[in-house]
């Protein structure tokens, strides 16, 4: 694996203030998913990765203030202010060109960066900042329908601020909605993991029509009944995502061939957390499933040394 500063050097990030940007969006997403960082680190070209890092930062980062100010009218003004400064940001070109400064500073600094360097980046930008709102106050889903819709109106942008860093030169319509298959599968087994939370939080991201089919409630899972059969709905849910990941394995053959090896990680890591969760069954009312490092290494370091030797080879 290449070192963190020779990534930087491989990419073009010169200057103490933007290579400490990026260094701080790295930190930043390892927080949130370890394994996938460290994919990002072993299996792209190391040119790709600090965009692909500040730009996963950035989607944390605005995810999470949504989360944290889901209600009211504190969710409305955080975001707005933090609109207008990424947009300040990118017009500028440069999100503060000092050294130093705050972990949002830096921030912008690594993502206004990374649009001058691809600048396909800019335009979903814009669109993610449009779609973001939608995931600020949700509470629930009456339907399959209306669970559809909202990863049609969040996740997808939200997928696609990475995605689009991706993407082969032609087919963007058929890349899309092949991203559009894993993101659906992604977003349902996250929802699924974090049903506990969710439920502490006054929320719940399955469906209610999935529910009573199982005999279950939204309010019996938030008291505690132990109404219905959630052992049976966790099944269901858990088949459905991965019919999902498996359609979603077009993928690999879509993006272009240095990308491939994240790709087929990226589905593999889902498919870990998705045995875990089964596994885990009615116990994921009591706690989320843990992420199974193990595997994921695993998977990481078997592509690793598949991508390895066919570069030695070449």
């Amino acid at each position: 694996m290449t070192t963190w500063r020779h990534t930087l050097d491989r990419a073009g990030i010169d200057g103490p203030a933007l290579r400490e940007a990026y260094t701080a969006q790295r930190r930043l997403a390892a927080r949130f998913d370890r394994a996938t960082s460290l994919g990002v680190r072993l299996l792209l070209p190391a040119d790709l990765v600090p965009d692909v890092v500040a730009t996963t930062a950035f989607m944390h980062h605005t995810d999470n203030l949504l989360d944290r100010d889901a209600d009211g009218e504190a969710a409305g003004a955080a975001f707005t202010a933090w609109e207008r400064r990424v947009r300040e940001a990118l017009k500028d070109g440069t999100g503060g060109a000092g050294d130093g400064g705050s972990d949002d500073e830096l921030l912008l600094r690594a993502l206004a960066r990374t649009v001058s360097r691809r600048p396909v980046l800019g335009e979903v930008v814009t669109e993610y900042l449009a779609a973001a709102p939608a995931d600020a106050g949700w509470r629930g889903f009456a339907t399959e329908a209306d669970f559809q819709a909202y990863v049609d109106a969040y996740s997808l942008p939200a997928f696609l601020l990475v995605a689009c860093l991706l993407a082969p030169p032609t087919g963007y319509a058929g890349y899309r909605a092949a991203c559009r298959t894993f993101v659906e599968a992604a977003q349902r087994l996250d929802f699924l993991e974090d049903v506990t939370e969710d439920l502490r939080a006054g929320r719940l991201g399955i469906p209610e029509d999935a529910l009573a089919r199982h005999g279950l409630t939204r309010a019996g899972l938030q008291h505690g009944t132990g109404e219905g059969d959630f052992e049976g709905l966790v099944h269901d849910v858990a088949a459905t995502t991965r019919r999902g990941l498996a359609d979603a394995r077009r993928l690999i053959d879509i993006v272009p061939a240095p990308h491939r090896p994240m790709t087929r990680a990226l589905i593999d890591l889902q498919g870990h957390r998705l045995r875990v969760a089964e596994r885990r069954g009615v116990a994921l009312l009591t706690g989320p499933a843990r992420r199974p490092v193990a595997a994921a290494l695993g998977t990481l370091a078997g592509a690793y040394a598949r991508t390895f030797r066919r570069s030695a080879g070449r």
